[in-house]
């Protein structure tokens, strides 16, 4: 009997355009491969439909916080459907940067300093006194980025104290508390993750080169605003270091079956963890499907294989 399979794509967060290419892609894989397969929009007719229907496996592909803060996963717990993904828990750690650097922290993996700045902090105290002591002890350029965000949206890198507090108010247009961390010069990677049953497996890395050198949101998913090279063009043993820290990070925060983990590779060759992504972009340009390819599998039996391997448990 075929797998039953239901992808949840769309939403209304400001990724709901990659979501619906990634839903989109991920359930043409999965009839190629054999499954039955239904997408749907996570809309007030949901959670009904799940109870009515039971599909032997969830896959959502929803994007921001109603697909990657755990809600939708916790929701998906209580009813008993397995899904494809990170449990409840572990999603809401991944999804909220700060806890994710400090957990990998504690397990010994680099990642840049950095301070979280709420929205009422500026509120309260003067915004421009404590941009000048961020400026001055974190030094520039900066990262500033929204404490829970994905596809780089909100993410500025700020070369000067001239252009900081703009930075900062684009950023709180995503959420109400930024991250602000030091800047690290090196190369981009990501190294996704799978797990069927079997433990955790790092895929071939994915280097990163961005013409205009910022892997923004028009840089991930317009094809030609970026080279990838998978394998990267670094030496074994540095991307052999890179694989084990995303391994420490999957296995630090509890991920399952599938997670993307973002990296920085400095000159000296040392993996600096950035963020963990418990539901990676699956459009045209994205990078875990590129990582399974050069793996050497299809995508449409590897995605096949992680639906059979989330509904198993």
């Amino acid at each position: 009997m075929a797998l039953r399979v239901l992808v949840l794509a769309g939403g209304i967060s400001h990724e709901r355009d990659v979501s619906l290419k990634s839903g989109r892609r991920v359930a043409d894989a999965l009839l190629d491969a054999g499954a039955e397969v239904e997408i749907r929009e996570p809309d007030a007719d949901l959670i009904g439909h799940l109870i009515a229907s039971r599909p032997d496996v969830v896959w959502s592909t929803l994007h921001g916080s109603v697909g990657e803060d755990g809600t939708i996963q916790c929701l998906l717990e209580l009813a008993g459907i397995p899904f494809v993904g990170s449990d409840g828990a572990a999603a809401q750690l991944a999804w909220h940067k700060p806890t994710a650097k400090t957990i990998l922290r504690r397990h010994g993996v680099q990642t840049p300093d950095s301070i979280s700045l709420p929205r009422a902090t500026f509120r309260e105290l003067n915004a421009e006194s404590v941009l000048a002591m961020v400026g001055t002890q974190l030094g520039f350029p900066l990262i500033v980025k929204p404490a829970e965000s994905g596809s780089a949206q909100g993410v500025t890198k700020v070369e000067s104290a001239a252009s900081f507090a703009k930075a900062m108010v684009d950023a709180f247009v995503y959420c109400d508390t930024v991250i602000i961390e030091k800047f690290v010069a090196g190369t981009e990677l990501a190294v996704s993750v799978v797990d069927l049953g079997f433990g955790p497996r790092a895929l071939p890395a994915v280097e990163v080169e961005v013409e205009g050198g910022s892997f923004g949101y028009n840089e991930r998913y317009n094809p030609g605003e970026t080279n990838y090279y998978v394998p990267a063009r670094l030496s074994p043993a540095v991307v052999e270091r890179a694989a084990e820290v995303a391994l420490t990070a999957h296995n630090a925060l509890r991920l399952r079956h599938l997670s993307r983990i973002d990296l920085i590779v400095d000159h000296e060759g040392t993996p600096w963890f950035l963020e963990a992504n418990v539901t990676p972009g699956m459009t045209e340009t994205s990078l875990f499907p590129q990582a399974i390819v050069a793996d050497g599998s299809e995508l449409a039996e590897s995605y096949l294989s992680i639906a059979q391997a989330a509904a198993r448990n």
